[in-house]
């Protein structure tokens, strides 16, 4: 049984991904610092599948804790996702951004390096890309200077990696996805943001349930067909069986070079006006929003060409919008 480190892994997607492992056959062990997490997620997977992983509370900026659980755990494979994620926040603090997201990932590759651990899988994103040229944007896209601090932590992140794989033994594949929404089918784990969302969709079934008193909706003004951003929203499970999938061709060795990327998505794009009215009318709750200025670093649209992940991961999208808004709403809910 192969043995899979996942960083985050009680966050919203790397807690969807370890459910997803464990129900291929994957022994799974977590790290999470619990910055924008919390331990009951763990309960919430173990009940979800019969199997409790092995956990650690540890912070990868400490490069001796890093090191200490590599000297005591045998690890097959890693997929990464342990980083700040806010745009918005990104913005307003940038160092904190870099010293996390960076910082813990180079900390990640030198253990990995050092014990030959072959195989990894990076949580990058459509941010990359920035205002693409073309839509829907292909992986061979240009890769422009983001527009936030985020978006530049994946790009360097990217960067990194490559570096590591063409000096050490090291294979690694880039999945670059776009707006995860949605929660598991069994309703015990979905998007559970500390404090004040920093996405649309919890912000919109907090505001439907009581919790924000109004949404915002950043910019009417965008040359769209009704004015708002665009953006490819995807299914949380859905994305989380392109991590199993990723990770299986490496460990099958049937990568092609030793660093690959792929969009992650549905291919369809959908405004914020859209994916308003389509909660509205899934879940029966009028939505009070206001709308109001752009917010920096917002792009205005974005969504993916997954073409590659189709063919090559044997990947593709299976749930639709109204489903993802559907179990964010049954999640909320539940809270």
């Amino acid at each position: 049984m192969k043995k899979i480190l996942v960083t985050g892994g009680l966050g919203f997607i790397g807690s969807h991904v370890v459910v997803e492992l464990q129900n291929k056959g994957f022994n799974v062990v977590i790290i999470d610092n619990l910055s924008n997490s919390r331990i009951e997620v763990l309960e919430n997977i173990t009940s979800i599948t019969g199997i409790k992983p092995d956990f650690y509370q540890i912070d990868l900026r400490a490069k001796v804790d890093v090191q200490n659980f590599f000297q005591d755990n045998s690890i097959d494979g890693i997929i990464h996702f342990a980083a700040f994620k806010a745009v918005g926040e990104s913005v307003e603090k940038p160092l904190e951004y870099y010293e996390n997201n960076i910082g813990s990932l180079v900390y990640l590759l030198q253990e990995i390096s050092d014990r030959k651990i072959s195989n990894f899988i990076f949580s990058s994103s459509c941010t990359v890309y920035g205002q693409a040229e073309d839509l829907p944007i292909t992986e061979r896209a240009q890769i422009k200077q983001p527009e936030s601090p985020y978006g530049n932590t994946k790009k360097i992140g990217e960067e990194i990696i490559k570096d590591a794989c063409g000096a050490y033994d090291i294979n690694a594949i880039a999945l670059r996805y776009f707006n995860p929404i949605g929660a598991h089918d069994s309703v015990k784990i979905g998007e559970l943001p500390l404090g004040v969302p920093q996405n649309l969709i919890p912000y919109i079934t907090q505001t439907a349930i009581g919790i924000r008193e109004q949404l915002s909706v950043f910019g009417d003004d965008y040359p769209t067909a009704d004015g708002t951003a665009i953006r490819d929203y995807i299914h949380v499970v859905d994305l989380a069986k392109a991590h199993v999938l990723a990770l299986q061709r490496l460990l099958d060795k049937k990568n092609n070079q030793n660093f690959e990327v792929f969009n992650v998505g549905t291919g369809k794009g959908s405004s914020v006006m859209e994916v308003i009215n389509t909660f509205e009318r899934v879940s029966g709750k009028p939505l009070n929003y206001k709308i109001v200025e752009r917010r920096q670093g917002d792009i205005t649209a974005a969504y993916a060409d997954t073409t590659s992940a189709n063919e090559i991961l044997g990947w593709k999208s299976e749930k639709t919008l109204e489903e993802a808004l559907l179990s964010s709403w049954k999640w909320q809910q539940k809270q």
